[in-house]
């Protein structure tokens, strides 16, 4: 299930305020500055800081 496009729009890290790029293949929200992926699950990104992936250094410099 794809969260709505006008939900991924308005949406910001909640760590960082920073905007955040949508991985459709993993089904996540990255946020570079702060280095973490936070996860959509059933279309619903979770926007919690302790749900969120920690990116790894290579991650953090190809997205």
């Amino acid at each position: 299930m794809e969260p709505d496009p006008k939900l991924l729009e308005i949406l910001v890290c909640p760590v960082t305020k920073a905007t955040l790029v949508y991985d459709r293949a993993r089904q996540e929200l990255i946020s570079k500055q702060a280095g973490l992926a936070y996860p959509i699950r059933s279309g619903i990104p979770i926007m919690l800081p302790s749900e969120a992936r920690p990116l790894s250094d290579e991650e953090r410099e190809r997205k």
